[in-house]
């Protein structure tokens, strides 16, 4: 009797397998039953033509009743638009002639594609949409469509450029991506045409050991960025993640560099400068941006800089650290509310010595400027402990956000943010947009903020970092503050 208990239910088991089996392998062939698609487009924003870009991915449901087979899975215009597609592991490659038969989803169960696009180039001076569409062919006869689009951009794509000769990069139409980065010969200028934007891959940035001239005007910026045109999250940009490119180096051999109406941003150091002559001037800044570095902003190790009405923030490290040498900070705004990474440096540093190395702090000059942060103390001074070593500083007429300082001759009429009012969570409020979470800001200044009218007229710049007249009393920080709202906002 226990045996044949047992082979009844042996049996029974065995046929509610067989009934599943049966069920799981059953397609449907009702125009009903259709799939479902965790988008209904995958758009890759703007690209440049013959680069590839990154994957994106979607997710395709079966929510019917049964199992779903389709016969073809196929790019509508095959070979003519660059795009790749990888169905659940299968590619649609050209031999196969961008399609795939028999692509099978169970009910309840889903599957992946994965999209790239590499564009052919298109003859045209403007980017130009490009479109394609993912076409599922279903057993019962329905068809389901995913769309796929992009801007594309023909650009020059620069490998690995070295400058021997004196050279002006930029006058050409098209824009210009550099890859592997570019180099200027000690005996070498390099000169970058007024409204030129250079879009830099993840490996390049800019060594310069002979001179750089870098010379915008007020309408027409000059650009140095990242070259990933796409969004890293739907709010985010990767024009504004830190670390896209890898920055401009000043070699020791280098001297006389102008930066002027330039914006550099996203950058891994925004500027860095190596020891050199302190005798010679090695780098002059003018109403320029250094915004959202993983590294340093401005980096000055034993050299003569001048940085004037210009704006430099957020940074991972320092957004200014003066290793010794010589630096006049003029009428700028340092301003450190870098997002990625709540162990960030200082706004301003400045020292007499790197390691176990002096370097003699000959001067540093921080005037009319606003230096400012999250942080209660966003100001550091290292000095060798050693009274006979050089270390020249000073802060004149500009607003810290430090504690106060009272019996300091080298800190003069300095407004001192109070660190000690809870209602004032930071030195934020001195902006008009300070935005962490979608990573937006706008450095020009609030109506409310402490900056307006202080200035001393003596160390006043006749322009602000836009080109703007400053007036009969001007502004502490890169920009004058106007009235008339439409002069506050970033270009």
């Amino acid at each position: 009797i226990i045996m044949k208990i047992k082979n009844i239910i042996s049996l029974i088991s065995f046929l509610c397998l067989f009934v599943s089996c049966t069920d799981d392998d059953s397609f449907s062939l009702s125009k009903s039953d259709i799939l479902t698609f965790s988008t209904d487009t995958i758009s890759m924003d703007t690209i440049f033509s013959t680069v590839p870009t990154s994957t994106r991915t979607f997710w395709v449901y079966n929510k019917a009743g049964d199992g779903i087979r389709c016969t073809k899975v196929r790019l509508a215009r095959g070979n003519q638009t660059g795009f790749r597609i990888n169905v659940d592991g299968e590619y649609l490659s050209p031999t196969s002639g961008y399609q795939i038969s028999d692509v099978e989803i169970r009910k309840n169960d889903s599957i992946r594609v994965f999209v790239e696009l590499t564009s052919p180039e298109n003859g045209k001076q403007e980017p130009q949409l490009l479109e394609d569409e993912l076409v599922f062919l279903l057993e019962s006869g329905v068809e389901q469509k995913v769309a796929l689009n992009a801007y594309t951009w023909d650009a020059n794509l620069l490998k690995n450029v070295y400058v021997q000769n004196d050279t002006t990069i930029g006058t050409d139409s098209k824009p210009t991506v550099i890859y592997g980065g570019l180099t200027v010969d000690s005996c070498a200028t390099l000169n970058i045409a007024a409204g030129t934007t250079l879009y830099f891959h993840g490996d390049a940035g800019i060594n310069i050991y002979g001179r750089m001239i870098s010379e915008g005007t007020a309408d027409r910026n000059i650009v140095l960025r990242g070259d990933r045109l796409d969004n890293m999250f739907d709010y985010l940009p990767y024009d504004n993640v830190s670390g896209q490119w890898q920055g401009i180096r000043f070699y020791g051999s280098s001297y006389e560099n102008k930066i002027c109406y330039t914006d550099i941003h996203s950058t891994f150091n925004g500027i860095v400068c190596d020891s050199s002559d302190v005798s010679k001037v090695k780098l002059q800044l003018l109403n320029s941006t250094v915004h959202n570095c993983q590294g340093y902003g401005v980096k000055s190790e034993n050299c003569s800089i001048e940085i004037r009405n210009s704006q430099i923030t957020n940074t991972l490290n320092d957004c200014v650290a003066i290793f010794g040498g010589s630096a006049i900070i003029q009428q700028c705004t340092l301003a450190q509310f870098y997002p990625f990474d709540s162990n960030r440096g200082a706004a301003l540093y400045y020292s007499n010595f790197q390691g176990e190395r002096y370097m003699p702090l000959l001067k540093m000059d921080c005037l009319n400027s606003i230096v400012t942060g999250y942080a209660n103390d966003v100001i550091t001074g290292a000095k060798m402990d050693d009274e006979t070593k050089v270390f020249n500083y000073r802060f004149v007429n500009s607003l810290l956000r430090t504690p106060e300082v009272t019996d300091d001759e080298n800190i003069i009429n300095v407004t001192f943010e109070n660190v000690e009012d809870t209602s004032a969570v930071s030195g934020e409020e001195n902006f008009v947009l300070v935005d962490i979470d979608k990573q937006r800001y706008d450095f020009h200044l609030n109506e409310k903020s402490p900056a307006i009218n202080t200035a001393a007229i003596e160390y006043s710049l006749p322009e602000d970092r836009d080109g703007r007249q400053r007036d009969e009393l001007p502004d502490v920080g890169c920009y004058e503050y106007f009235n008339d709202p439409t002069n506050n906002e970033n270009e």
